[in-house]
């Protein structure tokens, strides 16, 4: 129904701007995503989405078509509605989502605050065929590594490194060498633990 709004920034706060549009003032729920991207100018353009209720009639807006596009598709999914959708798109990168998604790490959609493990693994049930069509491979194989990089977190959580100290040394190792295994990664970790 609208596609964006363009004019003048009135208002802004971390979790909604204000827009007027020829004299009329558009309120709309951003993410902190799209916070961090509007431009400190006068002048704004958002892509939104109007979702339509009984009682309300709410505008969302997005600086990047690609996140408002993420937004509608996590709404599909029964058990996430707009609020807990906008608080996705403000606690990870919409890239963050699209790779958990792909390759399906429930750990870090559940690390979401209102996200729990059926709603998270349903989720990725509905959504990872979606994604892996819409999205180009070479952000799916960076999802790979994740799942390397967290199954390794994980081996070394469970002989005893403490995980904020491994993350650390893993994101090194798969910054260096991309391609590295899992048994790679998590033996070049031991050496720099």
């Amino acid at each position: 129904m609208i596609a964006h709004l363009q004019g003048k920034l009135v208002e802004k706060t971390p979790t909604e701007v204000i827009i007027d549009c020829n004299g009329v003032g558009y309120h709309v729920n951003i993410s902190l995503h799209t916070y961090s991207l509007i431009p400190n100018s006068e002048s704004i353009k958002l892509f939104v989405y109007l979702q339509v209720k009984e009682d309300s009639h709410t505008l969302f807006g997005f600086v990047e078509k690609s996140e408002r596009e993420i937004f509608k598709m996590l709404l599909s999914v029964s058990g996430i509605g707009a609020s807990i959708a906008r608080t996705m798109l403000s606690s990870l990168e919409p890239k963050q989502i699209i790779q958990a998604l792909a390759s399906g790490d429930v750990v870090t959609i559940q690390s979401i605050k209102g996200i729990g493990n059926k709603t998270a693994q349903r989720a990725i049930l509905d959504l990872k065929e979606k994604v892996l069509k819409v999205y180009d491979l070479d952000e799916i194989s960076l999802s790979q590594n994740n799942t390397n990089k967290d199954e390794a977190l994980s081996a070394l959580e469970v002989l005893g490194f403490v995980r904020k100290t491994s993350e650390k040394v893993v994101d090194r190792i798969v910054k260096d060498n991309p391609d590295a295994t899992l048994e790679t990664i998590i033996k070049q970790a031991l050496k720099n633990l």
